[in-house]
């Protein structure tokens, strides 16, 4: 007889898409993890693995992995030893773990004595024959008959049988660093699919994670070496299933017309949330929705890590991101951080503030009331920062409470975003001092407050510019930022249907482009390089026709825009010296280099005093055929390796981390 090893167990999950069932293994550290704890806890209760990097709880007793932060059918667990495969499938299937043990068994007494072609009988009476260690097969019964053929190759071709997780091709994922450094909260969109092929929002993040964990090998190298950085984890926030459960939905199928039906049910179910959203009924839902939804997560997720120390980010895809910004501009910032913001020009708790409240209850014919708002020493600010709540435990009736409300929101949407004209001009400077943060949108919501400030806020594909354009915001104060969170980004693709830039609100006297996303793996993307050199290329030539080709050439092969790219090369001083002749080659390209430089366009403090518009790059297809490709551009950052690594970029920069090369082009 041979020497007998004990198998190897892996642990498995079955993940079910239509009705299709798919066994995907846990990776290594998970597994090693759920084997240990099945080795400890064979005594106890039921015992609570966390896996995939703590967002699902596996229970062994009852062997199913539950969802921690969102709501996902139960999957079931399996402890895999023994596997097989029929012609139909192309993935090896787990045997059950009871059948499983039952064939190491028979394998086990097979080595020790040395005696092959034991036949084993399945529970659905199938006849596993173990030939030998190499080959074992799997015959289905016939249908015809119950005695057992003598000749199990009669019975159609038989199914392979593998014993051990490495004998069948599997591809083990690699496990996700302990080590949490950031949290990231991601708000979808219009409608309950994230993606071109309709998947929901926890599919998208997952993808954007799994991006962000390659980024962060491929570009924090170092710092992963140096145990700086371990990763981000991004968590997904769920909205849509809560508006469209309040009713609505069957209203809406009492009125909509029969005809077209596909189109308009996907009407009724994507672009209506904008009109929601603009709706006060429903958007108070919409917003009370995400806020309680990422401070349940954030108190979920401490609970769960309470070692950790990292900061909060948020990200919000198309309207999404609006909801984000309306929340963002309605956080009440501490009083310092108010005082910052004033920047030393006239605040307006000054001593004739209560005064001034007096007056605006005379212009409401509300002067009664001015004793109640002067015993609770209200002034200017304190009464823009008033809700519903504090006017009623201050006893003011309805009717007042709500011209009261009216008022401060006309006042605060009028004013936020006027621009100070003139130093001299004190009436506008209070104005754009008290009131800068506590903007309103033009639905009077009354917005929740987060548990936490958020370190960046990135808008992916967002409408934000077109909405404040629509609410009548004509431009941003270049002095205002959103009270609690120093960072934003506006992130979109070029093509992007639902996408409007935001720096020309701040400046709209300049007219320049946003920044170019540099590749994940540097320079250019190919194609635009080729586009860029092959348009240079035909201008040489046709003004230097009988020119040397040579000049040409380098013009083809010169790097495209000075700023972006690093350093220039001996052969590109040369080829400018050929080129320097013609100077009328080139008129656009000293304009460009001004314009890519950052340091020239001041887009006020949104973003701390840096850049806030983002472009990705366009693949090679889809500059072919911008329409075909608009839908997708607006669904393509979930997977776009560019934006992920901004991402991190900018979250690893205030922890003061850096990638090991800095991408050209980039700030």
């Amino acid at each position: 007889g041979g020497r007998y090893e004990a198998v190897v167990p892996h642990w498995f999950w079955c993940k079910v898409t239509d009705t299709r069932e798919r066994w995907v293994p846990f990776s290594a550290q998970d597994s090693e993890r759920l084997e240990e704890a099945h080795g400890a806890g064979k005594e106890q209760g039921d015992v609570v693995v966390p896996t995939s990097g703590g967002r699902y709880d596996v229970h062994l007793r009852t062997r199913q992995r539950v969802a921690v932060y969102w709501e996902e059918e139960v999957s079931e667990v399996r402890r895999c030893t023994w596997f097989y495969k029929g012609d139909k499938d192309n993935k090896y299937i787990p045997y059950s773990e009871s059948f499983s043990e039952e064939l190491e068994e028979a394998y086990m007494i097979a080595v020790t004595l040395g005696e092959w072609k034991k036949k084993l009988e399945s529970p659905n009476r199938e006849v596993i024959i173990l030939h030998n260690p190499k080959l074992m097969v799997h015959y289905h019964p016939v249908a015809s008959s119950d005695d057992w053929v003598s000749t199990p190759t009669e019975q159609g071709r038989p199914r392979t049988v593998k014993r051990g997780v490495e004998n069948i091709a599997v591809e083990i994922p690699n496990g996700e660093p302990l080590q949490i450094d950031h949290l990231v909260f991601v708000v979808h969109g219009i409608g309950p699919a994230c993606d071109i092929r309709f998947r929901s929002i926890v599919q998208c993040v997952n993808d954007f994670r799994n991006v962000s964990l390659s980024m962060l090998q491929a570009h924090f190298k170092k710092a992963q070496e140096q145990q700086q950085v371990g990763r981000v984890e991004f968590l997904p926030v769920n909205w849509h299933s809560s508006l469209h459960s309040t009713g609505v939905d069957v209203d809406l199928e009492r009125i909509t017309l029969p005809s077209i039906n596909r189109l308009r049910h996907f009407i009724n179910d994507t672009i209506l949330d904008v009109f929601f959203y603009n709706s006060s009924t429903y958007c108070q839902t919409i917003v009370d929705t995400v806020a309680s939804e990422m401070n349940r997560l954030h108190r979920l997720f401490l609970q769960r890590n309470p070692q950790f120390k990292g900061g909060v980010s948020i990200a919000g895809h198309s309207l999404g991101s609006l909801i984000l910004f309306d929340l963002l501009t309605n956080q009440k910032a501490d009083p310092e951080e108010d005082e910052n913001c004033a920047q030393g020009s006239r605040t307006a708790s000054s001593p004739g503030g209560t005064e001034e409240v007096k007056e605006i209850l005379k212009k409401l014919e509300l002067s009664e009331y001015c004793d109640v708002f002067e015993k609770e020493k209200m002034d200017r600010q304190a009464l823009f920062l008033c809700t519903e709540k504090n006017l009623k435990e201050m006893g003011i009736p309805l009717g007042p409470r709500m011209k009261i409300l009216h008022y401060i929101s006309s006042k605060t949407e009028m004013k936020l975003w006027l621009h100070p004209q003139s130093p001299g001009n004190t009436s506008t400077e209070i104005v754009s001092s008290t009131n800068l943060n506590i903007p309103l949108s033009q639905v009077s919501a009354n917005y929740p407050q987060l548990n936490y400030k958020p370190t960046i806020f990135f808008a992916f594909g967002s409408p934000i510019g077109m909405f404040l354009t629509v609410r009548g915001v004509k431009r941003i104060d270049p002095n205002y930022s959103l009270p609690t969170c120093k960072g934003f980004f506006n992130i979109y693709h070029p093509f992007d249907p639902v996408a409007y830039r935001i720096e020309p609100m701040i400046v709209p006297d300049l007219e320049f482009e946003p920044m170019l996303l540099p590749h994940h793996k540097g320079r250019k993307r190919m194609h635009l390089e080729l586009k860029e050199g092959l348009t240079r290329m035909s201008v040489d030539l046709k003004n230097n026709l009988l020119g040397s080709l040579r000049v040409a050439w380098q013009s083809f092969t010169r790097s495209p825009v000075p700023a972006l790219e690093a350093g220039s090369t001996e052969a590109e001083a040369e080829a400018e010296a050929g080129t320097e002749k013609q100077t009328d080659t080139k008129p656009e390209e000293p304009p460009a280099a001004k314009e890519e430089s950052p340091p020239l366009i001041n887009v006020g403090r949104l973003n701390g005093g840096n850049r806030i518009d983002y472009v990705l790059q366009e693949k090679p297809i889809e500059s072919f055929n911008e329409y075909l490709f608009a839908l997708q551009g607006h669904l393509c950052y979930w997977e776009s390796e560019d934006t992920v690594l901004l991402v991190l970029k900018e979250i690893y920069q205030t922890q003061g981390i850096t990638l090991d090369q800095p991408l050209p082009g980039s700030q």
